[in-house]
């Protein structure tokens, strides 16, 4: 499957109670030859509203981190989501949800054969790393599975509800930088 005939078959998609209350699918945005894969839980009020991944106030402070270590979401890197359309409230995705919208992401996956893949938050770690991962405990550091590194980090929008965790989430980017300067092929 390519690019267009992923997008416009997510675009399209109705296996989930998710498609019936949303404004647009939230598909993805990034380089198609990124190495670096980026992952969330799902998007929230302005990614609906958009259509595109981390457009609030967490995706710009996203936006910052990235900036800091030489990644730029239209230029070196793919950001994604574990499910595609927003749940109400922005609660978590149910498990229901979440599988039922993985296949997506799978596809995206094996088609940016990333190198690096960064889970944002508790959602997307637990649910790519480990189901027993700790954010709070684990954040910053790599497990490899299947020749691709992992790693768990603070989602941007709990760094603006608990500021304190700044510091570390910036930790976890500079050893990312590191990561990428010693196993992606590309120059960033």
């Amino acid at each position: 499957m390519d690019w267009d005939t992923l997008k416009a078959e997510c675009l399209a998609c109705r296996r989930c109670e998710l498609c019936t209350d949303r404004t647009h699918v939230v598909f993805g945005q990034g380089a198609q030859t990124a190495e670096v894969l980026f992952v969330g839980e799902g998007p929230g009020q302005s990614e609906d509203e958009q259509g595109l991944p981390f457009v609030g106030r967490s995706g710009q402070l996203l936006d910052k981190y990235l900036f800091a270590i030489d990644l730029d979401r239209s230029k070196n890197c793919y950001i994604a989501n574990i499910v595609k359309c927003r749940p109400p409230h922005n609660r978590d995705p149910l498990p229901t949800e979440s599988e039922a919208c993985m296949p997506w992401l799978r596809e995206q996956f094996k088609l940016l054969q990333p190198k690096i893949v960064v889970c944002l938050g508790r959602i997307a770690s637990q649910r790519m790393i480990r189901t027993d991962f700790s954010v709070t405990k684990e954040h910053g550091t790599f497990v490899q599975k299947n020749g691709v590194w992992f790693m768990g980090t603070f989602h941007p929008a709990a760094l603006l509800r608990q500021a304190q965790n700044k510091p570390a989430a910036f930790a976890d980017f500079v050893a990312l930088r590191d990561k990428i300067n010693e196993v992606c092929l590309h120059t960033y």
